[in-house]
């Protein structure tokens, strides 16, 4: 079963989003569902199997987005409201906004982590939309991911490369393996959706295809090339490498675009699900690709 224009409307009447204030809040929750409903997506929740996941499913996913979704008006107002001394502000002050969301999510999903990744980018991202719409500047891919590089100017050293607490997956893969995760494409203006994905998913519109055949090659681009966390974390860099070289091999055949690509795609996760590997990662930036397809003007 993949998802619909239907499904979508389906699900953003249960999560009531037309009672989402602003137009930015309420296209990251459309991106969110579009990337949850996405499906067959290797190792990840989507609408045929739980992946490489025994502690969540669709369900747990949709009573996070529901959660969190009212927090995505903070965000936007916490930008468009905010007053800056200095770049580094801009941080600070989200933060707590940040956490709140949290507590939302982990409180719908009885203590699971199903967006922490997703509040945390587009909690920035709507932050920077908020902040460019009150200085009256025009909010387009370009100045968002440069307004976002600079707020996020320094996080990667302060965070992960300073840190010597050693706790969190993402202090410890940074110290390991030198990969700075969410931070890292953060501070870069995600540059990964920038120079990879979202130049397939317009390719793919251009070419005529539709949404999700475009965001299942998105999908397959990101695999490939996407330095991603979640994967090293559960598989080291050997199951990172594993799932890079898959992904490849599927693009070299034509990826979703083949006669057969999705059954391909069901092979993969398989294989996923088997070797307990998750792209949580690209997941995100599934969603993001999406979102920022949005500001192409």
């Amino acid at each position: 079963m993949n998802y619909s224009t239907k499904q979508i409307a389906l699900l953003s009447d249960e999560i009531d989003l037309q009672s989402i204030k602003y137009p930015s809040a309420q296209l990251a929750v459309r991106a969110l569902l579009k990337e949850i409903c996405l499906s067959p997506k290797p190792g990840l929740v989507d609408m045929l199997n739980n992946g490489a996941h025994r502690d969540m499913d669709f369900s747990t996913f949709i009573a996070s987005i529901k959660a969190i979704s009212p927090w995505f008006d903070e965000f936007y107002h916490y930008g468009y409201t905010l007053k800056l001394n200095n770049q580094s502000d801009f941080l600070v002050g989200i933060r707590p906004i940040g956490l709140a969301c949290e507590k939302a999510m982990y409180l719908a999903t009885h203590n699971v982590n199903t967006h922490k990744g997703g509040i945390f980018a587009f909690g920035l991202l709507l932050g920077v939309i908020g902040y460019l719409e009150q200085c009256q500047q025009t909010t387009n891919v370009t100045t968002i991911c440069s307004t976002l590089m600079g707020f996020c100017h320094g996080i990667v050293k302060k965070e992960l490369q300073l840190s010597n607490s050693n706790q969190t997956v993402g202090e410890k893969l940074f110290k390991h393996y030198q990969l700075s995760g969410a931070r890292g494409e953060a501070e870069s203006g995600y540059a990964t959706v920038r120079q990879i994905s979202l130049p397939i998913y317009n390719k793919m519109q251009q070419a005529g295809y539709d949404e999700e055949t475009s965001l299942l090659q998105v999908m397959l681009h990101l695999l490939a090339y996407n330095q991603d966390t979640n994967l090293v974390s559960r598989g080291g860099l050997a199951g990172l490498h594993f799932v890079q070289n898959s992904a490849k091999q599927l693009i070299e055949r034509g990826g979703a675009t083949d006669l057969i690509g999705r059954s391909h795609l069901e092979k993969l996760d398989k294989q996923l699900i088997k070797h307990n590997l998750s792209p949580g990662g690209s997941a995100d930036l599934i969603a993001i690709t999406w979102f920022l397809a949005q500001y192409q003007n």
